[in-house]
């Protein structure tokens, strides 16, 4: 009888947090300035913290990732290491070696400090919903780092569907096995073998959502999130060759939900009019022929966050 009533109070719990309103502050200018502006709107300041700016340094060949010129501000704000971890595909970030090599093409390296988190090795964080991937595995620097600036590029991508701080936050955060771990729902920690184990859509997806909650709880309310609605190719800052950008820039949208906040920038892409230049159809495609929206729904099923948000336009 106890134990059905602890499972009781947990389901009531996780009900109220994803019905509550959370807030996402908006802007719709794109530039360093305002950056720091919707960071600092979220009032949750990582003063005296050893911070990670958690971004995507991007594929080489791709030009659609935040440019360093954009994030420098921000970066030197919060006194931050911008920090990633290597792939799990072929291409130019799938080891160390190369991905330094990428980090210096593109320019981090000369506005901040830079950290591989798993250029040394991984360990393992807890999760809490277990039911595909019993642990997650990041770079074992990440205890260097007391509070994360999640910075992400909202974008389409390939299996995802799209790309925001959920994503980056799970996949993003995972070492190269880690990411393997998550793409095959558990069944391998080995790239090699990863093509021939990844999991059921639904199933990889869920898998992303119970790794992004796993960060978010390493962290606790040392972390922010914030999308930037640029560049918004159907495909991800991992794509070597992008398809192009049929889409204006939107802005820049911040909350400390990250489900609130990947949720706002999916129905705004979906609510958009379209117009000359500014065609959403192909994201919208991208979303639902991946079945995208299905890891919001289940991180906030898992008690992430929540549906349901309020926008607070910054330009007001």
């Amino acid at each position: 009888m106890k134990g059905k009533i602890l499972l009781l109070a947990a389901a009531l719990f996780i009900a109220m947090v994803s019905n509550a309103q959370s807030k996402v502050y908006m802007t719709r200018e794109i530039s360093p300035e305002a950056l720091v502006k919707i960071y600092k709107a979220l009032n949750r300041p990582a003063d005296g913290h050893r911070v990670a700016v958690k971004i995507s340094t991007g594929e080489s060949g791709n030009p659609n990732y935040l440019s360093p010129k954009l994030i420098s501000a921000l970066v030197d704000t919060v006194r931050g290491t911008i920090v990633e971890c290597n792939t799990a595909y072929a291409g130019k970030r799938n080891t160390s070696e190369a991905h330094w090599q990428t980090i210096h093409e593109h320019g981090f390296d000369s506005i901040a400090p830079v950290d591989l988190m798993d250029d040394e090795g991984q360990m393992k964080i807890p999760v809490r919903d277990r039911r595909h991937i019993k642990y997650d595995i990041v770079g074992n620097h990440l205890p260097r780092y007391d509070y994360m600036v999640n910075l992400a590029h909202f974008k389409g991508h390939a299996m995802g569907g799209f790309g925001g701080v959920l994503k980056n936050a799970s996949i993003g955060v995972a070492s190269s096995e880690g990411k393997a771990y998550i793409h095959s729902a558990g069944k391998t920690e080995d790239v090699e073998t990863l093509w021939s184990n990844i999991a059921e859509q639904d199933l990889f997806l869920e898998s992303m959502a119970a790794a992004a909650q796993a960060v978010d709880d390493y962290f606790g309310d040392n972390i922010v999130y914030i999308n930037v609605m640029n560049n918004m190719s159907v495909d991800c800052d991992c794509d070597g060759h992008p398809s192009d950008v049929l889409l204006k820039d939107y802005g820049i949208l911040a909350s400390t939900d990250p489900v609130a906040l990947d949720k706002a920038c999916v129905d705004i892409i979906f609510n958009m009019h379209p117009s000359e230049g500014n065609d959403n159809a192909p994201l919208i495609e991208r979303i639902k022929s991946r079945h995208g929206t299905h890891t919001i729904d289940h991180a906030a099923a898992i008690g992430l966050g929540s549906l349901n948000y309020e926008i607070i336009d910054l330009d007001k």
